[in-house]
């Protein structure tokens, strides 16, 4: 069962794409759509300083008439991260996602970036364990039983 999220990094990979406070909202957006990602990271001299989604996008330069060749990632990023660390649980990142009403989880492992992970990686790890269980159950069911 994968329910730390450190075994999700594991499985997934610790692959980090960020842009840094300079670059224009153009440059992120551009990035997003090369990985067929929603978000990255914001970084300053390797440090996590924020992180820019979709949804800053769409709020904070088409909503406002900016343009996104001329907005720094930096006028438009959340600086307010919620983070997790690698042995946080899938319930507890689920829980916190729904609260804060955010789709990405920046991954910090002894004051070090270790990585993302997004909603979809979470419900991919349920799904999983959900079909490991049931895999379970069918073979239990259908053991012979003793005379």
């Amino acid at each position: 069962m994968v329910d730390r999220i450190g075994s999700i990094l594991g499985s997934k990979g610790r692959e980090i794409w960020s842009v840094a406070p300079e670059a224009t909202v153009y440059d992120a957006i551009a990035l997003m759509a090369e990985k067929s990602i929603g978000a990255v990271l914001v970084l300053s001299d390797r440090v996590l300083v924020g992180i820019v989604t979709e949804r800053d996008y769409a709020r904070k330069v088409i909503l406002q008439g900016r343009s996104s060749k001329d907005t720094r990632v930096g006028e438009i990023m959340t600086a307010e991260l919620v983070t997790v660390g690698p042995d946080s649980t899938v319930d507890e990142c689920m829980r916190l996602m729904t609260r804060q009403r955010i789709r990405h989880l920046p991954v910090i492992d002894q004051g070090s970036l270790a990585g993302m992970v997004s909603i979809g990686d979470l419900v991919n790890a349920v799904i999983s364990d959900q079909a490991h269980t049931i895999d379970q159950l069918h073979t239990y069911i259908a053991s012979s039983y003793p005379a």
